[in-house]
């Protein structure tokens, strides 16, 4: 855990004075700040966070027993917490964000922190950003929906490609400011960050000050957690919104000229952030076209604000062409020169888990591909792309399923979708969670007219071996949902998964 000085209570009261219920609290001092009571240590200020399925005002023995010497609440104290230092605030979560982004010294402001929100392409986006800043002589860090990492972590080794657990997309307020605190410290100079719609809506990236916002596309997902479309969207749009109270300079709003509501995004930003636009659109400051895809990657030519260029991607498929413009967009933005930008985008081979190619010990095996999409989009996005790697004879093979406890309304979309562009279409489970797998499968198959070329498999493990066995070399077999995930949900129990693991297996038994 790194290290902070500890700090006074007194600016917080100060700021919180109008809406907090304060006791005589100037001379309390605290060097932590924990919302689970797992994670508490001596000195932490203790933050009631009231989820989804537990309150943690039921913790606050647990945190006083391990040392906590402030409990801060939207709930009024109770008699017996009246020993204890208590603050009573209006908006917890605004109070958890302001009080990290404190104790950690306003990390963000002495950081190029660079936020790419969506529904698909954040990762990809951030990991592009993350290598050509790299190549750029820039210490670049990286938060995301595959954990955190940068170049060096401060306990002196090496990171590498490992990333450190992060436990949400984008992080809770008092991990995310920990986290850019250490990055600092370790010399980072810029951070792309997955902000999601969750960490915008639950203030999660409030007090970060962003540099760049950057917009990849909006198509539906979380609907049970934001319930309308115009919630999700709007969601998102806070990140844009931000940029006009940020103190950074020069800053950037950045949208996908073909996604519809960008002039939504745009709209939003005030003078003080200079807008650019990219995509297959003539009117984009960053312009793609040309665009031929083969099985090794991807040849385009793009137009720059600074010049043209031509480019040979190793990645395939149009969406992968979007994630690289966006990227392109940042990082042009951000000072980069051509040359370095072509050299950033040429040598990337892509992310864990987002279209990865499953190698197989032979030639008589069929192309397996693991892939994250977990959304009727990107479902759609990546079959449209697997099917151009289809040989004449081949026929194209999907196994997925859905999450438990999530939007059930785009299951039965992902079955339509599934039906429409594969051959074969395989539906098993991917984190259940709480839910029955059945029925998360019956939904599914709502969406599928004709079940001539479909087959049920709930266990996860056995419909991909079922389906890497039986498909022939001229095959495409897409595992799609989970990605580089390495664990599957099931009844509240995690337990060890990895499709990639599990494509590993059948190929290997096929020999």
């Amino acid at each position: 855990m790194v290290q902070v000085s500890p700090k006074s209570i007194v600016p917080l009261l100060e700021r919180w004075g109008k809406h907090a219920e304060m006791e005589n609290l100037g001379w309390l001092t605290f060097c932590g700040v924990s919302y689970d009571s797992r994670t508490v240590e001596p000195g932490h200020a203790f933050f009631c966070i009231t989820g989804e399925k537990q309150d943690g005002n039921d913790f606050i023995p647990e945190a006083i027993k391990r040392g906590a010497v402030l409990i801060v609440s939207e709930k009024r104290k109770t008699s017996e917490l009246s020993q204890l230092p208590y603050l009573q605030v209006s908006d917890i979560r605004a109070a958890m964000s302001e009080a990290a982004d404190y104790l950690y010294e306003q990390p963000s402001r002495k950081l190029r922190l660079l936020g790419v929100t969506g529904t698909n392409g954040k990762t990809s986006t951030t990991h592009l950003i993350e290598h050509i800043l790299n190549l750029a002589g820039h210490k670049a860090g990286l938060v995301g929906t595959m954990g955190a990492r940068w170049a060096h972590l401060s306990n002196g080794r090496e990171a590498g490609n490992q990333y450190i657990d992060a436990h949400h997309t984008t992080p809770q307020a008092a991990d995310l400011q920990r986290l850019l605190y250490e990055m600092l410290q370790d010399g980072v100079t810029h951070v792309a960050m997955e902000v999601s719609s969750h960490a915008l809506a639950l203030k999660r990236v409030d007090n970060c000050q962003f540099a760049a916002a950057c917009l990849t596309n909006i198509t539906q997902d979380h609907l049970d957690f934001h319930k309308t479309m115009e919630n999700y969207w709007r969601s998102k749009l806070l990140l844009f919104e931000g940029l006009n109270a940020s103190v950074q300079s020069p800053k950037y709003a950045i949208a996908n000229a073909d996604e519809p509501l960008a002039p939504e995004f745009l709209a939003v930003v005030d003078k003080s952030s200079t807008r650019y636009t990219y995509g297959m659109s003539e009117k984009a400051d960053f312009y793609a076209h040309n665009v031929q895809f083969d099985q090794s990657g991807t040849h385009l030519e793009v137009r720059t604000p600074s010049g043209s260029m031509s480019l040979k991607l190793r990645l395939v498929g149009q969406f992968n062409v979007y994630n690289a413009m966006a990227a392109l967009a940042v990082c042009a933005a951000e000072g980069v020169d051509n040359e370095v930008l072509k050299k950033g985008l040429e040598t990337f081979t892509g992310v864990s888990g987002r279209f990865e190619v499953v190698p197989a010990n032979g030639d008589k095996a069929p192309l397996c591909i693991v892939d994250y999409a977990h959304s009727p989009d990107g479902l759609e996005n990546v079959l449209k792309v697997a099917r151009k790697l289809v040989p004449p004879d081949g026929k194209l093979i999907v196994v997925f399923g859905c999450g438990g406890d999530r939007d059930t309304s785009k299951r039965p979309q992902m079955g339509a979708i599934a039906e429409s562009l594969a051959d074969l279409v395989v539906v098993t489970s991917d984190n259940p969670r709480s839910e029955d797998p059945q029925q998360i499968i019956v939904d599914i198959l709502a969406g599928i007219n004709r079940m001539r070329c479909v087959l049920v498999e709930a266990d996860r493990a056995k419909a991909i071996e079922m389906t890497v066995l039986e498909a022939s070399p001229e095959d495409v077999v897409v595992v799609a949902g989970k990605g580089h995930e390495t664990y599957q949900i099931i009844k509240g129990q995690t337990f060890d998964f990895d499709d990639r693991v599990e494509v590993r297996k059948a190929l290997t038994r096929r020999k």
